[in-house]
């Protein structure tokens, strides 16, 4: 029986000097020889009949490894269960006496979750912003769609290129002078306002005519994916060689069936439901961020300190990942990483903080994501890799840790949905523009 002697007790961590008495060690390495025993094969032996000095001269050292990490587990569980903790990471294990003949010694370092008061969920006040979907709305989403899908036709009229109009140029680019690999192209179809190239390349061929040459001048990003092109101008010798517009977008019966729909009325119901569901989505987006917001208010508990350290190393990662690219927020320059790192620690802290909060409420509620909804998710993962979906659904099926990554977001949301079910949400209409606005802003 493990004797264990508690000698740290500080907010959320703990601390045991754990001793195992050595007849309860060697009791467990005789009884794992045996076992051993059983399974091996040596020359002049029959299979089970292997004498233990020969099996402790050949395996002792194994054995008696295997016996020392199962003892520490099963001890540090019976001080887990003794003492009713529930660890928020895996506990720390330091070794500090084992040898042959004598007990094993050791120390468990335990953080633990905290122990708080939810909030009551239906004193929250939440204001979500909804929209209508109206009819221009839907218009605009056939029109675009009709016009990706439609052939541009050559104009036989002597007329200037506009915005909208696909122009079939030749070009060739330097830089400094000097010709770069991808700045050439033959018989290139480049619709104008597409912004498919660079800076103001497409507005400056904006009143060309087929058969006119011009020089463009642009300049490249200063983040482009090119680095030795990034913030470098460069000139392109332009060719246009024809000029070719759509024919107007007619909504009719016939456009909706080579879109795959019975009517135009059928096509309109399936574009409203879409744009829909989009709205929906921000709506719900930034309800939750509302939400976070004041449950993050409303409850002020001890973290544990090395799950905000975790979170803060993942974080970091990103912002120097960032930083490197070129790609840091406006608000971080200018900033010294000192400063950026007690901003971050604090944003660390309160996703802690609230993924606790969350996780609690899906315990005491028994909130949990359902095998449909992990199918679901997990079928939408593979799509995302078109040709590759098999071997998306064996790295979940297969690799520790995936899955569950996958079903931390779906709980979280499961979780939101339930709280803002509790909390007082009013609904407060706003245009579509103003609703597709609010993202950016936040």
């Amino acid at each position: 029986m493990a004797q264990i002697k508690e000698i740290r007790n500080e907010g959320l961590k703990r601390e045991y000097e754990v001793t195992v008495p050595v007849d309860v060690v060697e009791k467990n390495f005789d009884a794992h020889l045996l076992e051993l025993g059983k399974k091996v094969q040596l020359p002049g032996f029959r299979p089970g009949k292997i004498p233990v000095a020969i099996l402790k001269k050949r395996y002792g050292a194994d054995v008696r490894k295997d016996v020392l990490d199962q003892t520490m587990s099963d001890a540090t569980q019976k001080v887990l269960n003794d003492n009713n903790l529930r660890p928020a990471m895996q506990p720390k294990i330091q070794l500090v006496s084992f040898a042959e003949g004598k007990d094993v010694e050791f120390k468990v370092e335990i953080e633990i979750l905290p122990e708080f008061k939810l909030a009551d969920f239906t004193k929250i006040e939440i204001e979500r912003s909804v929209a209508d979907v109206d009819d221009k709305a839907v218009d605009e989403a056939i029109t675009r769609a009709a016009k990706a899908m439609r052939e541009p036709v050559a104009i036989t009229e002597a007329r200037a290129a506009a915005l909208g109009d696909v122009l079939l140029i030749n070009f060739d680019g330097t830089v400094g002078g000097v010709a770069q690999p991808g700045m050439k192209g033959e018989n290139h179809s480049l619709e104008l306002g597409s912004k498919s190239f660079i800076d103001t390349f497409e507005d400056q061929l904006v009143g060309s005519k087929a058969g006119d040459k011009k020089v463009i001048k642009v300049t490249f990003p200063q983040n482009y994916h090119a680095e030795n092109l990034s913030g470098k101008e460069a000139e392109f010798a332009v060719e246009v060689r024809e000029i070719r517009g759509h024919k107007p977008v007619d909504m009719s019966d016939e456009m909706a069936k080579d879109m795959g729909f019975p009517s135009i009325e059928k096509l309109r119901e399936r574009v409203r439901d879409d744009i829909a569901g989009n709205y929906g989505n921000i709506s719900r987006a930034i309800a939750k961020r509302a939400l976070m917001d004041k449950l993050a208010d409303a409850h002020n508990f001890e973290v544990p300190a090395g799950m905000v350290e975790a979170e803060f190393r993942t974080i970091w990662l990103q912002v120097e990942a960032a930083q490197d690219r070129g790609e840091a927020p406006e608000e971080d320059k200018g900033k010294s990483d000192d400063q950026l790192k007690t901003e971050y620690r604090a944003i660390a802290e309160r996703r802690v903080r609230l993924g606790l909060l969350l996780a609690e409420v899906a315990r005491l509620q028994k909130i949990d994501v359902t095998p449909e909804s992990m199918r679901n998710a997990l079928m939408a993962e593979a799509r995302r890799y078109p040709g590759q979906e098999k071997a998306v659904i064996d790295y979940y099926t297969n690799t520790k840790g995936a899955l569950e990554r996958l079903r931390a977001p779906l709980l979280e949301d499961a979780v939101i949905d339930y709280i803002l079910t509790q909390a007082k949400v009013t609904d407060k209409k706003i245009s579509a523009d103003e609703l597709l606005k609010l993202p950016e802003e936040e």
